[in-house]
């Protein structure tokens, strides 16, 4: 598939419930939004991963985007029990009326909720050639499989999984799950990277995140821990002649996976584009995992908890 090696999330950009300054006490203008656009796109990425879960990040995606409509929109359908099947459908037309869109190029179900149903429902917007591609996010092994079954008595299959995934959360390795992608010929597309900013090297006990925000609860009290292992991306970063944040990326990239990396500053933008040029090696790789592994830190979040 003709697409860059890393993708920009865009769960910052909106407002409102879940929006970028409840979940990371940030606040960023349209016009801001739409300069990081067009950094973004100039410098040859072209997928952007949004949600109807990030306030109004679609909506902010599409004013963004507005006059350049050359990139790809990734976005999804949240399900509950309460939901008929049209459900679907009218979230995926109002994710387009948001992005300023007739099709969209990655759409996928966020949560495991009820897979046999939602995945059937994905059929019917591939047939109608609404949707590209499809996929599934915060999914089990076992769900991605029922779900590729699902798909596949319809003539269709998965292009993509996105979990989280990072060099402290990689649970997903552990199961299996990109070597499932891999063998099947789907994209794994790994969100919070950089664990919302936490492995960036820009925080530690002496400057921990914004109090109040979603972020802070989880990683403000483990940043003692933290600081163990951005030492180590420091080292590495100084090696390459990048910045801290951008080996986490590279290694996510070393793991075979598509880094969904979360973007409010320009300098964000050059930070992925610099670590898509990073190649760490295998024993690299294997000491960054050795380093987190031996902190023993849970940054499971509130929806992955749900999900378990």
């Amino acid at each position: 598939m003709d697409i860059s090696p890393v993708g920009i999330g865009t769960a910052a950009w909106g407002g409102g419930i879940n929006g970028g300054g409840q979940m990371y006490g940030s606040s960023i203008s349209a016009n801001e939004l739409s300069y990081i656009f067009r950094q973004a796109s100039a410098q040859g990425i072209d997928l952007f991963d949004t949600s109807p879960a990030f306030g109004t990040s679609e909506t902010a995606l599409g004013y963004a985007s507005r006059t350049n409509r050359s990139v790809k929109f990734s976005t999804k359908f949240i399900p509950s029990g309460f939901q008929t099947k049209k459900a679907m459908r009218r979230s995926a037309m109002n994710s387009m009326e948001a992005l300023g869109t007739n099709v969209l190029d990655f759409y996928g179900v966020q949560t495991p909720a009820d897979v046999n149903k939602w995945t059937s429902e994905l059929i019917p917007l591939l047939d109608e050639g609404l949707v590209k591609n499809v996929g599934v996010s915060n999914h089990n092994l076992n769900q991605i499989i029922q779900a590729q079954e699902v798909l596949e008595k319809a003539g269709h299959s998965l292009a993509y999984v996105q979990n989280h995934y990072s060099i402290i959360s990689h649970e997903e390795r552990d199961e299996g799950i990109i070597d499932w992608c891999r063998e099947n010929n789907a994209l794994f597309f790994a969100y919070m990277v950089l664990e919302q900013g936490a492995l960036s090297g820009k925080y530690d006990t002496k400057h921990p995140m914004p109090a109040g925000s979603a972020r802070a609860e989880t990683y403000n009290p483990v940043l003692d821990k933290l600081e163990i292992l951005n030492a180590e991306l420091k080292k590495l970063a100084e090696k390459y002649g990048v910045g801290p944040a951008q080996i986490p990326v590279a290694w996510a990239i070393a793991k075979g996976t598509l880094p969904i990396i979360g973007v409010t500053k320009e300098n964000q933008v050059l930070d992925a584009v610099k670590a898509a040029n990073v190649t760490l090696t295998a024993d690299e790789t294997a000491e960054l995992e050795k380093v987190a592994d031996s902190l023993e830190l849970n940054v499971i979040r509130m929806w992955e908890k749900e999900m378990k």
